[in-house]
């Protein structure tokens, strides 16, 4: 079954919005593992607006599921990533001021540095994925890098889903059969929702992992934290 991976970037910006410690962001974390969240991921920004790097090692201290450290490999990302080994890093190519990821990578263009940090990263145990679109060379590409896996990125899914589901999908199919081809692990993120989460991991073969956040945060606002990851659990099914 498709793992999931509960984003937490939200509850730390409303933590941070008064200061203090409320909400926790480790119990909330906690919490997710306890009603049957597979993984936790962060997204940590260079002005750790929502994310700290202190959040991070206590994570890393105390969360019992698979820890996925996002972001772009800046000095100051790589050091925060090995410093506390994550089960996986997932390279994110969106500037310091990016409100939300909103590309993926150009691996041609980027190809010697992608390189190098993935093979910083594998050096230390660490499974490396890179956040892409569906463009077909530049998954090609992406196979001979040195990642694990890559994270598809599907704001187009979820922006189209609603009019065209077999349309909106076509990509990530052909997407997903070619990362597979590839022995691409596959993992998928972006605007993923209670609507469209079933339908999409139901089409697309070997899904490995989903990373969800917002939607899920938001979800849980009115359905309950436990409750809400069940229902993605079970749209996973």
């Amino acid at each position: 079954m498709t793992k999931l991976s509960v984003n937490i970037n939200k509850i730390a910006t409303i933590r941070n919005a008064r200061g203090g410690n409320i909400p926790n962001v480790l119990q909330a974390a906690l919490n997710c593992e306890k009603f049957g969240a597979d993984g936790i991921t962060v997204h940590p920004r260079p002005d750790q607006r929502h994310i700290t790097y202190k959040d991070v090692a206590d994570l890393h201290q105390n969360i019992t599921t698979e820890f996925n450290i996002e972001g772009y490999p800046s000095e100051d990302f790589i050091e925060l990533v090995l410093n506390n080994t994550p089960h996986q890093v997932t390279l994110v190519p969106d500037p310091p001021d990016a409100i939300t990821s909103n590309a993926g990578w150009d691996v041609i263009k980027n190809y010697d540095f992608l390189k190098d940090v993935c093979a910083t990263f594998k050096n230390k145990g660490i499974r490396v994925s890179i956040f892409m679109e569906t463009d077909l060379k530049q998954i090609e590409k992406a196979a001979t890098v040195g990642c694990d896996r890559i994270e598809l990125y599907t704001e187009y899914y979820a922006v189209n889903y609603l009019n065209n589901p077999e349309k909106a999908i076509e990509k990530y199919v052909a997407a997903g059969k070619l990362a597979k081809q590839l022995n691409l692990g596959l993992n998928a993120g972006h605007d993923l929702n209670l609507d469209n989460l079933a339908y999409f991991a139901k089409n697309i073969e070997g899904l490995d992992e989903v990373s969800i956040g917002h939607a899920l945060i938001s979800d849980a606002l009115y359905l309950g934290l436990q409750k809400t990851i069940e229902l993605y659990k079970t749209a996973l099914k």
